[in-house]
């Protein structure tokens, strides 16, 4: 088994790990992998997944506003390149390869981490910048229950409710019952005071968003467990929302169940995902939206198998399509989908991991290449006081087109090929105490990513989408940590910063060389974050207090193909204060935040201003 390079206490900084736990993280050996802290999701529980990455993890962020469309690229890919995985079910939008960052709410997960670079070979198509995984888990508790209720009071009358009930119950000496309800609901209404910001418009905005988790795990102690998930979502968004002429709106509702049967190493699952968009401007919402709907079936299975040192798993999956688009040029498209995988790691010795996966995808009228991915791990220092890590991986990905691409009338491409790259990366991870009160922990890794037929919608052909020739990204990450904790005393530092390039190499027709060797647009070359944060403890009846100061700041990021326009970049800082106390059974949190502390500009995609300072108070129970 490979070192955990994560905390030993309650430091809230996301870590460069490499999970061994569980499936798939076990078999992305030489990859570089984040596993959020809990505690840290329970600070960030009333942000969305899209808020709480952009102060973790070097992500490319696109944002069209508060509350709107929040799309996130990894490694200078696309964001249609990043594979968002719910209790391991692709969530993507099959319209567009897109998951809305903005409509994830963290409090509905137990477990969050990121993995960066191709690994298509584990997780199947979209992987190509890396995947985000969010997973459930059963409590390992006996006979207990808890409720836990949340309110968050914002700037702009903004507004955000949650309930969640836990339990845990011993049904006999044999099967036990555990799982969660969670129901979370918000109404952003974003009534700034003001309508433009030194000279840049603010677009007004009202967002509200309901949602309902569902998860029940009956567990036997002969290592069976049988369990549903169910995840329901709406999100109602709409754009200068007092103007009964220009106002649009988009409704965008989730249906999402999964069940998992597990006996021993063979697991067996079967879901059921159904994605709808209606849209319209004016009043065209309520009379003639524009509709689209896609229902997904899957079927699943898996074994896993071992022989002393080595771990095989292998499985497939089929997904059968069914999809209505009003501007599709059929009224039904259908379509299935096969993925065939074998993911081996292999403990050569106490020291030295490798693994090695296959994969194979199947697609109606489409035929993706085989992603094979090899990867190795090596402590080069294992003593209790210094752990090194040398890491590597080399991969194959690829991303089926997208329904979009493919069946959008007039301009959709049915010959448009398969996206397919080739991805590298290597990095050393230390873990060093130097004293007992004193940890260190850092990272580098260095990756390079070449993307053939990336799928572009060329103006020069009236957006008509075609594939481009060739892109290529590299660059450098770079994270480290600090923690220092005594009996009365916990305090910790956090920082992290990407350098990366990626841009077009090879031209697509004769009018593009200007763009040749060009940052791609909304990719900022530079980005960085930090947290420092120290806790206390008061007095006796009141929990820890902890203060955490959080920056991130962006360098310009080009909107015109030719690089000769951008977006500045921009720096912000924000600042949390939290604390509680425990009566009883009865326990309570308060959480103050604020951003954009000094008020900084920054500009969304749409070259609209953001907001300005704003706070957050948070009041949560628990009984």
């Amino acid at each position: 088994m490979s070192p955990l390079f994560a905390q030993r206490d309650s430091t809230r900084a996301l870590q460069a790990v490499t999970v061994r736990g569980y499936t798939p993280e076990r078999f992305m050996g030489g990859l570089k992998v984040q596993r959020a802290d809990s505690a840290l999701l329970q600070t960030y529980k009333f942000q969305t997944l899209a808020e709480f990455l952009a102060t973790q993890a070097p992500f490319q962020l696109k944002s069209y506003g508060t509350g709107q469309l929040t799309t996130v690229g990894l490694r200078g890919a696309s964001s249609s390149h990043t594979a968002v995985l719910w209790n391991g079910v692709n969530i993507n939008l099959p319209f567009s390869s897109l998951t809305d960052f903005s409509t994830i709410p963290l409090a509905g997960f137990e477990q969050l981490s990121i993995q960066y670079g191709s690994s298509a070979s584990v997780v199947g198509t979209d992987a190509v910048g890396g995947s985000i995984l969010l997973n459930s888990a059963p409590s390992l508790a006996s006979n207990t229950s808890s409720v836990q209720l949340g309110q968050r009071v914002a700037s702009f009358q903004n507004y955000q409710t949650q309930l969640t009930a836990r339990f845990a119950q011993k049904l006999n000496k044999n099967w036990q019952l555990s799982g969660k309800t969670a129901l979370y609901g918000g109404q952003l209404n974003n009534r700034l005071p003001y309508t433009e910001r030194r000279g840049f418009l603010v677009e007004p905005s009202e967002t509200a968003q309901k949602g309902l988790i569902q998860d029940l795990y009956f567990r036997h102690q002969n290592h069976q467990q049988v369990s549903l998930n169910v995840w329901l979502s709406d999100n109602h968004l709409a754009l200068a929302p007092t103007d009964p002429v220009s106002r649009e709106i988009t409704q965008t509702k989730s249906y999402r169940f999964l069940s998992n049967y597990e006996l021993g190493r063979t697991t067996l699952r079967a879901g059921f995902v159904r994605d709808v968009i209606d849209y319209g401007k004016g009043p065209t919402f309520e009379t003639d939206p524009y509709h689209s709907e896609t229902n997904r079936l899957i079927l699943r299975g898996e074994h896993e198998f071992s022989f002393k040192k080595l771990t095989t798993r292998i499985g497939s999956e089929w997904v059968h399509f069914r999809t209505r688009v009003d501007d599709y040029d059929r009224a039904l498209i259908t379509e299935n989908r096969a993925d065939f995988y074998a993911l081996t790691r292999y403990q050569l010795s106490p020291r030295w991991l490798w693994s090695f996966n296959l994969r194979q995808a199947f697609v109606t009228n489409y035929d993706p290449p085989l992603a094979p991915s090899l990867g190795t791990e090596y402590r080069l220092i294992n003593h209790t006081n210094q752990q090194i890590l040398l890491k590597a991986n080399v991969a194959r990905s690829y991303r089926v087109p997208t329904l979009n691409e493919r069946y959008w009338r007039n301009l959709g491409n049915p010959d448009i090929r398969p996206e397919h790259g080739f991805g590298q990366e290597a990095g050393i991870e230390i873990k060093q105490i130097i004293s007992p009160q004193l940890q260190a922990t850092g990272s580098i890794t260095a990756f390079h990513n070449r993307m053939d037929d990336w799928t572009y919608w060329n103006p020069a052909r009236g957006y008509r989408v075609e594939n481009l020739q060739l892109v290529v990204a590299r660059g450098l990450e770079v994270q480290g940590s600090l923690n220092y904790k005594t009996t009365h005393i916990n305090a910790g530092l956090f920082v992290q910063y990407a350098l990366t390039r990626s841009s077009q190499e090879r031209v697509y027709d004769a009018t593009a060389i200007e763009v040749v060797g060009k940052q791609l647009i909304y990719l900022p070359l530079h980005t960085g974050s930090a947290n420092a944060f120290v806790e206390f403890k008061p007095v006796k009846f009141l929990k820890p207090i902890r203060c955490t100061m959080t920056w991130q700041g962006s360098s310009r990021r080009y909107y015109t193909f030719d690089n000769s326009k951008f977006l500045r970049g921009y720096q912000l800082v924000g600042a949390i204060i939290e604390s509680g106390w425990q009566v009883g059974r009865l326990s309570g949190r308060v959480v103050l935040q604020a951003d954009n502390i000094f008020d900084a500009l920054y500009l969304n995609v749409k070259r609209n201003a953001m907001p300005g300072r704003n706070f957050a108070a948070n009041l949560i129970f628990q009984i």
